[in-house]
């Protein structure tokens, strides 16, 4: 996590001289902010944006409104918002699945998020977690691996869907671990919780926010979280890194974007508000009670984060032959 905060907070001091010319140079925003949202109300992605458009329209004035465009794991809502026009009036929070997966694995698509979207700044970084059903013999990540080489393919992971993170979170744990594991895809994250409480499958990677509530009710039991330290939620939960599979990492994470060739000055100060937004103490408890952290970031070290992303996951999907439904 280091790394990721060092690129995130690489020249944002260099970036307060632009702050102060761009507030003199323009008036935006004069008018109404849109921010897209590719997935129904409620979800993850949608909470930080909500709470995020709240804190920007307070700050400027301004109506932000978010609007959900759901369909095809956000990407309804990408290709809208890379078609409109460049002047920060039409933003998106996007997420790992929209951002870094779903153009690689819906073939079809012309979306290119390297190309087609500049970053504004990060939301929010949430962290999975290795979750079995009580009834599973393992009580480790290693144990997990240990089990599944005595049954190649013979366990199941679910998830909320296809491209999720808790998809491809399971994907780089059996590639890493050299195992292969049978994916389940589920219509949302809760219905494959429910299924597993009940013992329908035995294992999955599990947004810990949704799953804290069962783990401590010990209707499921916690193995190791996928962030590169331990959550502060859960600081008795190992990682999965210290526990089986050194360097491992994934995340949910959800970040702010604006069309490819918005001005530099309106990207510097969103980041700016944005920032300061997440800072607030209201906030920050608000996203702890969600089991998510928020991190600083400038325009810059969201792009080259967006770009490493991409690279990390488009190796998986390769190397998985994960293929959507055409």
């Amino acid at each position: 996590m280091t790394s990721r905060r060092t690129v995130f907070a690489l020249g944002f001091a260099a970036c307060l001289p632009a702050l102060e010319t761009g507030a003199q140079s323009t008036n935006y925003p004069d008018r109404p902010i849109k921010v897209l949202v590719g997935f129904s109300a409620g979800g993850g992605t949608d909470v930080v944006a909500r709470i995020v458009a709240q804190k920007l329209s307070e700050r400027f004035g301004q109506t932000v409104v978010v609007e959900n465009r759901t369909g095809a794991s956000g990407l309804i809502a990408a290709e809208a918002t890379a078609r409109s026009a460049p002047d920060g009036y039409t933003l998106m929070m996007g997420s790992q699945t929209t951002l870094a997966v779903a153009p690689t694995l819906y073939r079809k698509t012309v979306l290119d998020p390297s190309r087609d979207f500049a970053g504004v700044a990060m939301g929010a970084i949430s962290p999975l977690v290795l979750v079995v059903h009580p009834s599973v013999p393992a009580q480790s990540a290693n144990d997990v691996i240990a089990l599944a080489k005595t049954k190649p393919g013979g366990i199941n992971f679910g998830s909320g869907g296809l491209g999720t993170t808790p998809h491809m979170t399971g994907e780089l744990f059996a590639s890493l671990a050299g195992i292969k594991l049978t994916h389940v895809a589920y219509r949302g994250e809760a219905p494959a919780i429910n299924d597993l409480i009940g013992g329908q499958i035995p294992l999955m990677f599990a947004n810990l926010s949704a799953v804290i509530g069962n783990i401590r009710a010990g209707q499921l039991r916690a193995l190791a979280v996928t962030s590169a330290q331990r959550a502060a939620a859960a600081p008795e939960i190992p990682t999965v890194a210290e526990a089986a599979l050194p360097g491992f990492e994934t995340a949910t994470w959800f970040a702010l974007v604006a069309p490819a060739g918005s001005p530099g000055e309106i990207l510097t100060l969103l980041n700016a508000q944005v920032k300061r937004a997440l800072a607030e103490p209201d906030v920050k408890r608000r996203f702890a009670d969600l089991g998510m952290t928020a991190e600083d970031s400038t325009p810059e070290g969201l792009d080259a984060y967006i770009r490493s992303e991409i690279a990390k996951w488009t190796k998986v999907i390769r190397d998985a032959d994960i293929r959507a439904p055409d």
